[in-house]
């Protein structure tokens, strides 16, 4: 779990909440119901009309995702691939069908049952590149939904404003409530501004991001899955997968291997 967005998210509204209450001023004052509504449910009506209704339900399913942030290490993709690789070469491509039944991933479990039943490699090629292009759409539909929603916030957010402050100019004979009132309705704007920077577009970015480690993964899948069918040898298909990925993840990747030695020679001895 990656829980850089709560992280981030919470000490956004931390900032703010000190900054209020530095000012000596309180925090319920920004806290107006009427606002707050038009803000957010606004927000989000014009962005499931700008999409379809289909597209916005995906979109706040990946939420939960967004905030979890599981991910699987480039190393430990390698390390399954290699076993793969060492498998079909002592006991034969047949034997990876065996193997796709342990598999949790169904990307990963459909290409080795299409290698298990002689599947040709520039089909499976074909197949699992345009999976993976499937799989990417739908998560970039999530991602731009909620950038969206960080574009049209703070547009509402002026709406709200004028709306409030049309209220004031009708209440002019009253001049002891102008203050509170003009006050009051700079609120809407304040939760547009809030609310696409700091929710709509830390969500759509962090959605983006995971997709785009997840088309690293199944890149990584691809192209090692390919590999084993056509024979490559273990060892230099290993290192082959660890030149795709950034030098963190392969340094990350050496040192897995390392332990693992080591602690086979602790074995050992």
């Amino acid at each position: 779990m990656d829980p850089a967005t709560l992280i981030g998210i919470a000490l956004a509204f931390g900032s703010l909440f000190a900054m209020i209450t530095i000012e000596g001023g309180q925090i319920a004052s920004i806290l107006l119901p009427a606002p707050m509504v038009l803000v957010f449910g606004a927000t989000i009506a014009v962005g499931i009309a700008g999409g379809t209704i289909r597209d916005a339900i995906s979109a706040f399913k990946a939420v939960p995702g967004a905030f979890v942030g599981k991910t699987t290490p480039p190393r430990q993709v390698i390390d399954q691939i290699v076993g793969l690789a060492e498998k079909a070469r002592s006991a034969g491509l047949l034997a990876l069908e065996q193997e796709a039944d342990n598999v949790d991933d169904p990307f990963l479990r459909g290409a080795l049952q299409n290698i298990a039943d002689g599947t040709d490699g520039d089909e499976l090629r074909i197949l699992l590149e345009d999976e993976l292009a499937t799989r990417t759409k739908a998560s970039r539909n999530a991602s731009k939904f909620f950038t969206s929603l960080g574009g049209y916030a703070p547009t509402v957010g002026i709406i709200g404003t004028v709306i409030s402050l049309t209220h004031v100019l009708e209440n002019l004979d009253t001049p002891s409530t102008l203050g509170p009132m003009i006050a009051a309705a700079f609120v809407a704007t304040l939760w547009g501004l809030l609310s696409a920077n700091f929710l709509w577009l830390p969500i759509g970015n962090r959605l983006k991001r995971l997709s785009d480690i997840e088309v690293e993964r199944m890149t990584l899948l691809l192209e090692g899955a390919l590999a084993v069918q056509a024979g490559s040898q273990p060892r230099l298909l290993g290192e082959r997968l660890r030149a795709m990925v950034p030098a963190e993840s392969s340094k990350s990747s050496k040192a897995g291997k390392t332990d693992k030695a080591a602690k086979s020679l602790a074995k050992a001895a």
